[in-house]
């Protein structure tokens, strides 16, 4: 098995940063959701309403890549370094989809992904050093909180635009499963000083992503 200098991580690491933030540099593994349901016209407050949701969702998920990528970096147990990694390519299937959303809504991500970026990977590069049982602990609550605002997400957006809700139905799914194996390999119960922190540290990524 070859091992990695710290440049090669490093080299990887800048891949990965550039993939996440460069529009329509992310492609997915699986087939969008939205592929097997027709596009149909949405009122123009109701496509403003659609688009800002779906940059929220957008930057949570470039938000995912870099907990994922900085938990990985510092993830002391090998099983856990690729139980990181395997979460990560998921996400990068959402990355992708809400993208292709933005892009039918004539929208665009948020101008402040590189700052959540740079900010979560912070964040998951120290869980990781505080150890795996708090990495995995971490992963948790942080698709816990995510599960959330994807079922708000799904009863805001209109009943009739299928495409929006097979996405998100879609991300719910993988998120919760992120959560329970995340759970099952160990994740320690965060205290509730730090799930308050992320809950706060949410609602502003939140707020500002749906307009900007």
């Amino acid at each position: 098995m070859r091992h990695y200098t710290l440049a090669d991580k490093l080299i990887n690491h800048a891949d990965q940063v550039l993939r996440t933030l460069t529009p329509n540099a992310t492609a997915a593994l699986r087939p969008n959701p939205a592929n097997t349901h027709d596009t149909l016209t949405l009122t123009a407050v109701q496509q403003v309403e659609v688009a800002g949701l779906m940059r929220v969702n957008h930057s949570g998920e470039v938000c995912a890549q870099a907990l994922y990528h900085g938990q990985a970096l510092t993830a002391k147990l090998p099983t856990v370094r690729e139980e990181m990694q395997h979460a990560a390519l998921e996400e990068q299937d959402h990355l992708a989809w809400c993208e292709d959303r933005l892009h039918e809504l004539n929208s665009k991500p948020s101008v402040l992904n590189p700052l959540w970026y740079g900010l979560s990977f912070g964040i998951g590069a120290a869980a990781g050093i505080a150890g795996d049982k708090w990495s995995l602990g971490f992963v948790v609550e942080t698709e816990k909180q995510v599960c959330a605002h994807l079922e708000e997400h799904l009863q805001r957006i209109p009943i009739n635009d299928e495409r929006t809700h097979a996405i998100l139905t879609q991300m719910h799914q993988d998120e919760d499963q992120h959560r329970q194996q995340a759970q099952d390999a160990g994740g320690a119960e965060l205290p509730p000083p730090i799930k308050h922190l992320m809950g706060v540290i949410s609602k502003i990524m939140t707020k500002t992503s749906f307009y900007v």
